[in-house]
């Protein structure tokens, strides 16, 4: 496909695709296409128009060389399958709103006054008879009232009145909806996983890495302890216990068999096991997640409630004070004005189209917040606890020494520690891994099936000899390795400037790993500018020794910090703090960081951490950066800012425009025109960002 530069700017690029028309399933392929680029911040593409809007850093020449490589049938064959797009949906709601503003106009200006009167009336039929179905149950609700409003305008004549509220309504539910569904789209999509690889075996019994797109059904997938299933299938081997919360909301963990049904984010919590697959990446468990959310009201932030349960309350105040205007003035023209003004549309609609310009905002920069609730919880946070590895320190640790034992080869020992932790999705594992890949060690499988013990190590056996690999009280205390004299020298002397992972075989110490995380150079400033936002104490719980986490915590000034804890220590350190009075937030990136990030108010995973902790997590920051985290919280606290604005707004101009109506000084038409008007432009003004400009922000923050 070809594209034709409309304009240029340092880094955005705005494109006109050179084809006379676009669908939306090719809309969203290009769009894909172009967010696979690394370069790339920010895809807009509007299919209506042929036109596409890129936000890169860097140099052009990438999402050049990207856009003229793009064509339909390359990008389907070598992207994943694209689901759930929310396209489609978002160009239906547009026609729906399109063709309801036409066909009143056309009425209004075109048709006779007798037959528009006519089609009025039965137009407004059903929402008045479920107005008096509503009151008979013995309910006042908004129902009741726009019930009411439209009825009593058609009885005194005011047909013109009672067209324009009908009306108003429609556009008005038109949008609830709208938003409704694309908050629930939205996200159900932040919560599918995140999974980019998986492990295949093969008849030969060989596993394989690969693409989680590569995957078909009838493929076998081998799943190890702490990880996320990616997708549904049956247990074809393995007998494990599944933690189903994801999809059920039970946290307790389920015993599954062989021939079971497993079903895609569902977390093994104990045992290893090889599933048939039987659907597709993504299909059955977004439809499983709109439900969940649909059910649960995830939705919904205590400030939304509260706003939506005050406009009920004050339906018989408004049905009150238009019944007293009549018996007062007897001027019914003045109760019908009361009548037309009350607070629900305005309270229920911009509350969540606040929620939904917060939770877009954060997509912009790349954080999936999976509710308001969280945002609100974030704002309400006045304690931040950190993990240290791969959260505090950078995402990629190096090994910077390996020290053999008892006579072994550094190279065995490097290429055998590497076999054991390729299986798991820790930084630690992962900079194993990547140093026997650098030194060209090949570790092929050649142990039995492993055991994974969380923040402890791992566990397997290699030539019938148990081998293990993890912290010094996983090998030496629970595992009862022993050190032999001859190495006892060799092993005091190993520095304390880094951290060691040690690797046994047969209770035998047989190598030592020194692993070097160096900190986030952000880090500090984040934690400064945190406390800045109202944030009165920051904690670091780490499982690294004391003298390691004491030097770290004085280097960023954090106010606490407690060393060589467990994921159970880190659990009750975050229940005494929540029963201290204290709102907690815990960042982490690993499967030990699991429980606490489920415990804390709000669990915020670091994008490039384990799958089990984006899972579990209440929101996800991608980005490598901690001044995310400001940035959340600066945002958590404009959406709240916002909300109580609008509410004040509401409460305010409405309340205005029912005294002005029962004085008569607004008749009924003008009541119901600016109240409706208001709604509509408050709920316009909720959309709007409430911090700057995001690549504005990202100049900022390079």
């Amino acid at each position: 496909m070809r594209f034709q530069i409309l304009h240029r700017s340092p880094g955005r690029l705005r494109l006109r695709a050179c084809v006379k028309s676009m669908e939306a399933e090719q809309a969203d392929l290009l769009e894909a296409w172009l967010l696979a680029l690394p370069e790339v911040d920010r895809v807009s593409v509007q299919e209506s128009i042929c036109s596409v809007t890129v936000v890169y850093h860097g140099s052009e020449a990438p999402v050049a060389k990207r856009l003229a490589a793009f064509s339909n049938a390359v990008a389907a064959a070598s992207l994943p399958p694209l689901h759930h797009s929310s396209r489609a949906m978002n160009r239906e709601y547009k026609e729906k709103l399109v063709m309801l503003v036409l066909r009143h106009c056309f009425k209004k200006w075109f048709l006779p006054t007798p037959l528009r009167i006519a089609l009025g009336v039965c137009q407004s039929a059903p929402r008045i008879f479920h107005a008096v179905k509503t009151l008979l149950t013995g309910r006042l609700t908004v129902d009741v009232l726009d019930g009411t409003a439209i009825g009593v305008s058609q009885l005194t004549g005011d047909f013109a009145t009672a067209a324009s509220v009908q009306f108003l309504l429609r556009l008005g539910e038109t949008l609830e909806e709208w938003t409704h569904k694309r908050s629930v789209d939205d996200l159900a999509r932040s919560m599918t996983l995140q999974v980019d690889t998986v492990w295949t075996l093969e008849e030969t019994g060989r596993q394989t890495l690969v693409p989680l797109g590569a995957v078909r059904p009838g493929d076998l997938v081998v799943v190890h302890t702490g990880h996320v299933l990616p997708l549904d299938g049956i247990l074809e081997s393995g007998d494990v216990m599944l933690n189903q919360a994801s999809l059920t909301g039970e946290s307790v963990p389920v015993a599954k068999r062989p021939g079971a049904a497993v079903y895609a984010g569902s977390v093994v919590e104990e045992g290893n096991c090889v599933v048939r697959v039987t659907g597709a990446a993504g299909e059955n468990r977004y439809d499983r997640i709109v439900r969940m959310i649909e059910d649960s009201e995830r939705l919904k932030s205590g400030v939304e409630q509260k706003a939506a349960n005050l406009a009920d309350r004050l339906v018989p105040w408004c049905l009150g004070g238009s019944l007293l205007t009549w018996l007062l003035t007897r001027n019914v023209a003045r109760a019908v004005s009361v009548l037309m003004v009350d607070f629900s549309c305005a309270l229920k609609l911009s509350m969540p189209l606040s929620v939904l310009s917060a939770m877009r905002e954060a997509g912009n920069r790349k954080i999936t917040v999976k509710g308001g609730k969280f945002l609100e919880r974030v704002s309400e946070a006045d304690t931040v606890i950190f993990d240290k590895t791969g959260t505090l320190t950078k995402a990629c640790p190096t090994v910077v020494r390996v020290v053999p034992f008892r006579g072994q080869e550094e190279a065995e020992m490097l290429r055998l520690a590497a076999c054991l932790e390729e299986h798991f999705p820790h930084s630690v594992a992962n900079a194993v891994v990547r140093a026997a890949q650098t030194r060209g060690l090949d570790h092929e499988e050649m142990h039995s099936e492993v055991e994974y013990v969380v923040a402890h190590g791992i566990a397997t056996r290699v030539d019938g000899k148990r081998t293990v690999i993890g912290s010094y009280h996983f090998v030496f205390e629970d595992e009862g390795a022993v050190i032999l004299p001859a190495d006892r020298p060799t092993f005091d002397g190993l520095e304390q400037g880094c951290s060691w992972l040690y690797l046994a075989v047969d209770g035998v110490l047989s190598a030592a790993i020194g692993i070097l995380d160096p900190l986030r150079p952000e880090a500090g400033e984040a934690l400064a500018a945190l406390h800045a936002t109202g944030i009165g104490k920051t904690v670091m719980l780490t499982g690294d020794n004391q003298n390691t986490a004491a030097a770290i915590a004085r280097t960023l000034g954090v106010d606490e910090f407690r060393a060589e804890v467990l994921p159970e220590d880190k659990a009750t350190y975050i229940q005494n703090e929540q029963a201290a009075g204290r709102t907690v937030v815990m960042i982490g990136d690993g499967i030990n960081d699991t429980p606490a990030l489920s415990l804390a108010d709000v669990g915020i995973a670091v994008g490039s951490g384990a799958t089990i902790a984006r899972e579990v997590a209440d929101v996800v920051i991608s980005a490598e950066d901690l001044r995310e985290l400001v940035y959340l919280k600066q945002l958590s606290d404009a959406l709240m800012r916002r909300i109580r604005q609008n509410y004040h707004f509401v409460m305010g101009f409405n309340g205005g425009l029912i005294l002005l109506g029962a004085l008569g000084i607004l008749p009924p038409a003008v009541s119901a025109l600016l109240h409706n008007s208001s709604t509509l432009l408050l709920s316009m003004h909720s959309l709007t960002n409430l911090l700057e400009d995001p690549k504005e922000t990202r100049r900022e923050h390079p």
